[in-house]
């Protein structure tokens, strides 16, 4: 009988991290022995666990045999080598450890007098991160800009947004509220359909920053670029140049969080005016105020986002920095495109199939070909889709563009070998020559 868990205590806590280390590092192990995508039926988790919590404590064991036998077949393991759907969502050990040192410390960084370390090492970090981005000098905290943790680009998006229509209803009148107008891109992010963009989700298209960043800025209007992806990538030379023009925008956002080793959730959002974001987001209650925030000699970040508390993020974004530094990231990202190129290289060779689009990082779209007309060709990718994921040993997702039901291949995650490409180009050439088959059967 294990020992009672106290709500906290260091040696228990000891005892039992070192448990749970464990535990993931074996799931990391085997992670190749669960299928992908999860296998599971809608509702299938209300059968195993009972319809009410325990009054009594359980034991920790206990609870570990239940997540490995009835929480992980309902997962989609986003960390498998062989995931190459949506884009990735990279783990890291050391974005791991800064996981684990924000949830020991459970600090609620609202403002810099709740934890004055967690609001100067985010403004730090962020700093670092768009040097190595070669952010104008505009978007760094000496000046009048500087750089927030937001959860997601979704949110970034919401925040410029509401900071973009607050300066130009301050110059107009409240009363222009319902003449406003956002444009973007036909590809842009869900949360604006949800916003120019630099390599869109569905088929990481590239934008003309510079034209139409000096169409903004002749207009008066807020020019924001969303780089949630293909930001990442940026950080090599080579293809810096997808970001020329950043310079006109007010605003850049890019996800650590989705191919920079940086553990869910680390949205990197700069601006150049941080005052329009305080503006249009700033809340003062009494219970709040403090002598530093009065007396304007600090960044308090509750005034750059829509909740007021927030996690210390920046930690696992500093440690990842740290800890694997420039170069390895650049030769990180680099080898995910090499693996896309090969990948797009296998496609090429095999005339039953097309590359859609351009390939420029380490997306790949593409479709198996139709024999008669498109409707069919839709039709027959998306039973390719179905065909390879429910296999459990490869999980892609797909798009449509200009009508067209397109295959999407993201190579992203952090365990992602040459060996899995090749596995999962044997399992579409499989089941393409099964479907095709079929059809003329």
């Amino acid at each position: 009988m294990e020992n009672r868990l106290k709500p906290m205590d260091a040696e228990q806590l000891r005892e039992y991290g070192h448990k749970m280390v464990d535990f993931i590092a074996d799931y990391y192990k085997t992670i190749e022995n669960f299928p992908v995508l999860s296998q599971v039926e809608p509702g299938y988790l209300r059968n195993l666990l009972p319809d009410s919590a325990p009054n009594q404590p359980d034991s920790f064991q206990h609870v570990l045999d239940d997540i490995q036998t009835k929480i992980l077949p309902g997962v989609t393991h986003w960390q498998s080598p062989n995931y190459f759907a949506y884009y990735p969502s990279n783990s890291s050990v050391a974005g791991f450890l800064g996981e684990m040192l924000s949830a020991g410390l459970n600090i609620v960084g609202f403002s810099w007098m709740s934890s004055p370390a967690a609001t100067e090492l985010e403004m730090i970090v962020l700093d670092w991160l768009g040097k190595m981005l070669k952010l104008p000098e505009d978007f760094l905290s000496a000046g009048q800009g500087g750089g927030v943790i937001q959860g997601t680009a979704s949110e970034a998006v919401l925040v410029v947004l509401l900071a973009a229509r607050d300066k130009v209803l301050k110059a107009v009148g409240k009363g222009a509220l319902g003449k406003l107008v956002v444009y973007a891109s036909d590809q842009t992010h869900a949360a604006l359909q949800k916003a120019c963009q630099v390599g869109t989700t569905s088929s990481t298209a590239v934008d003309s920053l510079l034209a139409l960043g000096k169409i903004a800025k002749s207009n008066g209007m807020w020019f924001h670029v969303d780089a949630a992806y293909a930001g990442s990538a940026c950080v090599c030379p080579e293809f810096r140049h997808y970001i020329d023009g950043v310079e006109e925008a007010d605003s850049f956002n890019m996800n650590a969080h989705k191919w920079f080793l940086t553990n869910f959730d680390c949205s990197a959002l700069w601006v150049k005016d941080r005052r329009a974001l305080v503006q249009a987001l700033s809340t003062n209650p009494e219970y709040l105020k403090n002598k530093a925030s009065q007396a304007n000699m600090v960044v308090d970040y509750k005034d750059w986002q829509i909740p007021l508390g927030r996690r210390f993020r920046s930690l696992k974004l500093w440690m990842v920095l740290r800890l694997y530094g420039l170069e390895n990231l650049q030769c990180y990202i680099r080898n995910h495109i090499k693996l896309a190129k090969h990948f797009e290289d296998l496609i090429t060779q095999d005339s039953r199939f097309q590359v859609v689009t351009p390939r420029i990082f380490s997306l790949v779209c593409f479709r198996l070909l139709p024999s008669d007309d498109e409707h069919h060709g839709n039709k027959l990718n998306h039973e390719l889709l179905d065909a390879v994921n429910s296999t459990g040993k490869v999980f892609i997702s797909h798009t449509v563009l200009s009508g067209k039901y397109i295959l999407r291949f993201a190579v992203g995650a952090p365990l992602t070998e040459e060996k899995h490409v090749n596995a999962a180009w044997k399992i579409l050439q499989d089941k393409a020559t099964a479907l095709l088959g079929e059809c003329l059967g």
